[in-house]
């Protein structure tokens, strides 16, 4: 299954990543790292134009309300958020020189609380891929967590999470043009 979905985001990248758009071509970015490492921010440096704001995060608290006020003031006015998003949104955004998904850690884990299967998140995230590869945008970053350098976790949920988010994250990384690590707000280029 894996190969396939893998398989099928190559091919939407060769038909649809390959056009050309204000003389370069679409790249997709992957930007990986821990919690509160900075990802985001360097995220947010890499964008230029037009951008669009792929939000994943619920507010549930008012500590997560005052990250994403955070968040919004530093992006500026030059962001159009979109807080609900599929592949079909995707694929048919529009106007866009840059696209952020931030991020695929909370995208999945939103999944997973609604009862999504491992295989149904993959095969969800390989259509999402294939989307970024068809929307017209120069580039298309997304934001995500590493969660496999720290303890095996002690409960059957976090666990389950922990192998979806690193399969998830594997896949992206094999089909992204560019892949960055970022610990202490620092960033290594991967890939």
């Amino acid at each position: 299954m894996r190969m396939l979905i893998i398989y099928a985001v190559h091919l939407a990248a060769r038909t649809f990543g390959k056009k050309i758009f204000g003389g370069v071509f679409m790249r997709l970015i992957l930007i990986i790292g821990g919690a509160s490492s900075g990802k985001s921010f360097f995220a947010e440096q890499k964008i230029f134009g037009r951008a669009a704001y792929l939000a994943t995060a619920k507010i549930n608290d008012s500590e997560m309300a005052e990250k994403v006020e955070r968040h919004r003031e530093r992006r500026g006015s030059n962001w159009t958020t979109f807080e609900e998003f599929d592949a079909e949104l995707i694929r048919n955004l529009r106007g866009f020189d840059s696209v952020l998904l931030d991020s695929l850690t909370l995208w999945i884990s939103e999944k997973i609380c609604a009862g999504a299967g491992e295989e149904s998140i993959i095969f969800s995230l390989g259509e999402l891929l294939g989307a970024a590869r068809a929307s017209t945008a120069e580039q298309f970053i997304i934001v995500s967590d590493e969660v496999g350098m720290s303890l095996i976790p002690e409960n059957k949920t976090a666990r389950r999470f922990r192998e979806v988010l690193g399969r998830a994250n594997q896949l992206a990384a094999q089909v992204a043009d560019e892949v960055y690590f970022v610990m202490a707000g620092l960033s290594l280029r991967l890939k």
